[in-house]
């Protein structure tokens, strides 16, 4: 009986530190903000020209490269946050993170899709939901997001 309370107590113990145990943060320094004119060539993956015109390959879940290949981003000053992979590519967060913008006429703009008929918003290209037509690119101030 003994056995089983100094392993109840063991077990709850463990818990107990597993729960408090601090997550990774989303911040953490493998973190990057990259930044250029969003290129999309034939054949080839979406990429980033730096200013110093380094050209950097972009990778991301299914929607985020949606984002990245419309062709009504094309040569966009865009800005992505995400990671550098070990083979260089920059993978960006995943698209419900809002990971992606565009900087135009001086603001930030957040990347969003609209059906102007059904009045639905997405963040990736593609067919409404609703009436099955082609959204519209709406970059907005991501405060009214």
């Amino acid at each position: 009986m003994e056995l089983m309370r100094l392993w109840r107590l063991f077990l709850i113990s463990a818990f107990s530190i597993a729960c408090l145990a601090e997550s990774p943060k989303a911040s953490d320094s493998s973190s990057a903000v990259i930044r250029g004119k969003l290129t999309q060539r034939d054949g080839k993956p979406p990429a980033l020209e730096t200013a110093a015109h380094k050209l950097i390959t972009l990778d991301g879940d299914k929607s985020t490269l949606g984002v990245l290949n419309d062709k009504r981003l094309a040569n966009a000053d865009l800005e992505a946050k995400g990671r550098f992979s070990p083979a260089g590519v920059f993978m960006v967060d995943p698209i419900h993170t809002h990971a992606m913008f565009v900087h135009k006429d001086g603001n930030k703009l957040a990347i969003t899709y609209w059906c102007d008929l059904c009045s639905i918003r997405t963040y990736t290209p593609g067919l409404c939901l609703c009436c099955q037509r082609e959204t519209d690119l709406d970059l907005r101030d991501p405060s009214k997001e």
